[in-house]
C-alpha cells in the first residue's frame, strides 16, 4: 500500500487541474453515475464536533475511496478539519493508498467555490472578498487568484490582525490581496464574496450585497442560524453540489438552509439547480448582471475522490510516497 504525508499531497496535487476534475465530479453526481451515500457522523457533543465518513465511488475518475474526517470547530492550534483518505481498487476491492486528506479538503473545497464562480459570478467580476482568516479562507483566496479576472482578493473577519496577517501571507505567495477593516466594508466592495467561517449566526446580510454580487458559503455549523442570512438565500438564484447532501439532516447539511426552510423565508424547491446540472445545461444560471447567486458547499464525498484520484496518479508517476505491506 501507498501511504503518501501531506507533504507528498501538496507534492503532486496540481492545483491548476483541479477545477477541471472537481467539474467533472459533479456532472457525475448529478447525472446518477456516481455512488455517494449519506454522509455518516458519530458526534462528540460536548465539543460540538464530529467524525464523519465520506464513501463514494466515481466512475469518470475510477475512483473507490472513503475519507474519515473530524471536525473540531473549537480547535486553535491545529485545523478545525483533519482527514485521511482511503483509495482502493475499483475492480477488486483492493486497498491502493492512504493519503493525508486535511490538505486534499481544503483544497477540492475551494476548486468547487472557483467552480461555482466560474459558472455564476459575472464574466467582469474584478473583486473577490474572502471572509474568514482559518485554512479555507485561505485555500479559497488561492484558488480566486488562479482565475483570470480577478484585480484583487480582500479578506476580512471578526479578528483585524488575523486577517492583515492572512492578507500578507498571500501577498508572499503570489497573491495580491489586502486586508479590509471591517467585514461590511469587504462585503460591500466585493464582486464575489467568499464565506468560510464556523459562524452560528450571520457574518454577511443581504443589505451589504451589491447588485449582481456572487457569494460562496462554505463554513459548516450545526446550530444557530449560519454564516449567512435567510434574506440572502430569499433573494438569490441558490446552486449546491447536491440537493440531498444540502437538505440531509443534522449533523449534515447546511443549517443556513434548514433554518431558511424551517422558518418559511423558502421552500426546498428554492434550490435552483445542482453544480452539475449548470455544467451539462440542464439548469441555467445566472441571466442578467443584476441577478444575486449563491451557491452553498457541504463538502460532498466525490470530490474528495476525484482529488484523491488525481494525487494517487501523480504520485505513481513520480514515485513520491512510501510503500508498506499491511
Amino acid at each position: 500500500m501507498l501511504v503518501l504525508s501531506r507533504a507528498d499531497v501538496e507534492q503532486v496535487l496540481q492545483l491548476d487541474h483541479l477545477i477541471d476534475v472537481v467539474a467533472t465530479a459533479m456532472v457525475d453526481l448529478s447525472c446518477g453515475r456516481a455512488s455517494m451515500p449519506p454522509r455518516g457522523a458519530a458526534e462528540v457533543r460536548d465539543r460540538h464536533a464530529m467524525l464523519a465518513a465520506m464513501p463514494a465511488f466515481l466512475p469518470s475518475a475510477g475512483a473507490l475511496t472513503a475519507k474519515l474526517v473530524s471536525l473540531f470547530p473549537d480547535n486553535i492550534d491545529r485545523p478545525t478539519h483533519q482527514a485521511v483518505i482511503m483509495c482502493f481498487d475499483a475492480q477488486t476491492g483492493t486497498p491502493l493508498a492512504v493519503m493525508d486528506g486535511t490538505y486534499i479538503t481544503a483544497a477540492r473545497t475551494a476548486a468547487g467555490s472557483a467552480l461555482a464562480t466560474r459558472l455564476l459570478a459575472r464574466p467582469n467580476s474584478a473583486v473577490a472578498t474572502v471572509i474568514g482568516t482559518g485554512v479555507q479562507a485561505r485555500s479559497h483566496a488561492q484558488a480566486l487568484a488562479r482565475l483570470d479576472s480577478f484585480e484583487v482578493v480582500q479578506v476580512a473577519g471578526r479578528d483585524r490582525t488575523k486577517a492583515a496577517a492572512l492578507a500578507d501571507e498571500l501577498v508572499e505567495t503570489g497573491v495580491w490581496a489586502k486586508a479590509v477593516e471591517t467585514i461590511e466594508d469587504a462585503v460591500r466592495s466585493a464582486d464575489v464574496v467568499c464565506v468560510a467561517t464556523h459562524a452560528d449566526h450571520p457574518v454577511v446580510r443581504r443589505e451589504w450585497l451589491r447588485p449582481g454580487t456572487h457569494v460562496n458559503s462554505v463554513g459548516y455549523n450545526s446550530i444557530g442560524e449560519g454564516e449567512i442570512d435567510s434574506a440572502t438565500l430569499r433573494d438569490a438564484v441558490v446552486v449546491v453540489e447536491s440537493r440531498a447532501a444540502v437538505l440531509a439532516p443534522p449533523p449534515s447539511g447546511a443549517v443556513e438552509v434548514r433554518r431558511a426552510i424551517e422558518t418559511g423565508v423558502i421552500t426546498a424547491a428554492h434550490i435552483h439547480a445542482e453544480l452539475g446540472e449548470l455544467i451539462t445545461g440542464h439548469r441555467q444560471g445566472r441571466v442578467d448582471d443584476t441577478q444575486l447567486t449563491f451557491y452553498k458547499s457541504v463538502g460532498v464525498a466525490v470530490q474528495d475522490a476525484a482529488a484523491a484520484a488525481l494525487v494517487l496518479e501523480e504520485a505513481r508517476t513520480r514515485g513520491v510516497g512510501v510503500h508498506v505491506d499491511m
